[in-house]
């Protein structure tokens, strides 16, 4: 996982300053050169005239090699200036996998396992990293080489490409041959003499595995998710006697596959083109209705034992069924971030939060299953593009009978990433009561659709309303990750506190954990979405 710069309270350090000392002690005076009259007869070979370019700065890229744990991330900030190009590190965390990596603060990232990204959108670099697995190769330029590569109007797709020292290396392919009646997958696996677990392939002349993109003398690497470089023959023709009626397998040139040795480079999926894969990961661009979306957001255990968030209950006529929204997809990504390890109370709440506008990356049950066995990402080769979004005005939301929702309280469940969660906290002084007074961008409070001025109402189940800022900062450090706050719109909150006075009511007694994304409906309290 990607982390993002955090704060949970606001702080000021001092700034560093660097002092540079000047002397305005005499010194002596160079001696000018004497004047040089040009001389037609010697023309420019008069050795008096001496001409001297500056020398241009060499720019040289860096590969970046990080490898990570189960579970953790790879321990760097990424982030995209508005108005400016490039991807740029903000931050590499201490000890972590990135700073082993070499990676800088500063650094302009050029690639992303091979996949030139300086002109993607900066959320389909996020998914690359995201869906990386555990080994993630960044090639980047330090801060200075970029500055001075883009002044100078340098190409740097061909700055990228000079990096890579062998010219003519293909990329490798990753391929998925059906079995055709007759002729199988119409391909020969040959074990290259001499060497132990190295093949080369004959498919047949327009046969499935031809046709599937695979090439006469092209090096086996991998078949279906196995490296097949400690097999034995037999035990490799017994893996592909037992594929039923498709097999995916990674294979490369021969002269590529010197290539990447010779740069010391592993041949992964990550780095592969892909050739007639059946399963793609699809992009919804969802506009709310007037009732809402017109879906149902579950947690269900699937059979193969994962957790994933399925859509469900897809309302005839309704913004989702209309963009193509299927029973039974599972969601991958919300507006361009991967969410299929997070929180289903964050992927709902991220959603509500998005507005009237919302985009969702999903996947078929069998194409999830697919990619799951290959041990890869679905969106390992995907690219999301998130449309800006339009302004709309918001009236407010109205019951079936016409009557406006009264506000609610929302639960965030905020995971902590590097520093914090990444909001700061604020209060009226000497008054009990807090709210949020500044998300930080790309953090975890904003995932978890944290908002400016949001009242926090609890704490991990703790009701901290008439609490101070003091004891409710306590409260979080406390609480570790994650974190759940209960929180509402401030005007919202006054509004609702108001109206609740007389009851004796805490404003925490209206709220739920309802994930039903029709809007037009208070959520419910049924829970109903966990298993």
């Amino acid at each position: 996982m990607l982390h993002l710069n955090v704060y949970l309270a606001p702080s000021r350090s001092p700034g560093l300053s660097r002092i540079m000392k000047f002397t305005t002690d005499p010194v002596d005076a160079p001696e000018l050169p004497k004047k040089f009259t040009f001389n037609p007869k010697e023309g420019i070979d008069n050795p008096a005239l001496v001409i001297s370019d500056d020398k241009e700065p060499d720019v040289h890229p860096r590969l970046c090699v990080l490898k990570r744990e189960e579970g953790q991330g790879f321990g760097f900030y990424l982030s995209k200036d508005t108005g400016c190009r490039g991807h740029v590190v903000r931050q590499v965390e201490p000890w972590s996998s990135a700073e082993r990596g070499g990676l800088k603060k500063g650094d302009r990232v050029l690639e992303v396992n091979e996949d030139f990204v300086d002109d993607k959108e900066h959320s389909t670099v996020v998914l690359k990293v995201q869906a990386s697995g555990l080994k993630l190769y960044l090639l980047v330029l330090s801060a200075q080489d970029y500055e001075f590569a883009v002044s100078e109007g340098t190409d740097l797709t061909s700055l990228s490409r000079a990096y890579h020292p062998v010219e003519g290396c293909s990329r490798p392919r990753l391929c998925y041959i059906t079995k055709e009646p007759g002729s199988g997958l119409g391909l020969r696996i040959i074990p290259i003499e001499g060497v132990r677990g190295r093949y080369r392939l004959s498919p047949m002349s327009d046969g499935p595995a031809e046709r599937a993109g695979v090439q006469n003398g092209d090096r086996l690497i991998w078949i279906n998710g196995v490296m097949i470089s400690a097999l034995t023959f037999a035990a490799l023709s017994k893996m592909v006697k037992k594929c039923e009626d498709h097999v995916t397998v990674l294979v490369i040139d021969s002269r590529s596959e010197e290539s990447y040795n010779h740069m010391r480079l592993p041949i992964i999926p990550a780095f592969a083109k892909t050739h007639n894969l059946p399963y793609r990961p699809k992009t919804l661009h969802l506009t709310q209705g007037p009732q809402g979306y017109g879906f149902l957001l579950r947690q269900e255990k699937l059979r193969s034992g994962r957790i994933a968030h399925v859509l469900r209950d897809i309302d005839p006529g309704s913004p989702a069924e209309t963009v193509g929204m299927e029973d039974g997809e599972l969601v991958l990504a919300v507006n361009g971030e991967q969410v299929e390890d997070a929180e289903h109370e964050g992927i709902v709440s991220k959603i509500r939060q998005s507005g009237q506008q919302v985009t969702l990356t999903t996947i078929s049950i069998p194409g999830r299953d697919y990619y799951t066995q290959l041990g890869i990402s679905p969106l390992l080769f995907y690219e999301v593009h998130i449309p800006k979004r339009e302004q709309f005005s918001k009236p407010p939301p109205q019951h079936h009978e016409g009557h406006q929702i009264p506000p609610h309280p929302r639960l965030c469940v905020l995971h902590k990433e590097g520093s914090g969660f990444g909001f700061n906290l604020g209060c009226v002084q000497n008054k009990p009561g807090t709210y949020i007074g500044q998300v930080m961008t790309g953090s975890a409070g904003e995932r978890a659709g944290l908002c400016e001025w949001d009242v926090v109402v609890e704490v991990n189940g703790q009701n901290v309303e008439e609490e101070y800022f003091d004891e409710v900062v306590r409260l979080i450090k406390e609480g570790g990750t994650p974190l759940r706050l209960l929180v509402m719109e401030g005007e919202g909150y006054q509004k609702l506190r108001s109206t609740m006075q007389t009851s004796g009511l805490k404003t925490s007694q209206t709220s739920s954990s309802g994930l039903n994304l029709h809007s037009n409906t208070v959520p419910d309290t049924s829970q109903d979405d966990f298993l």
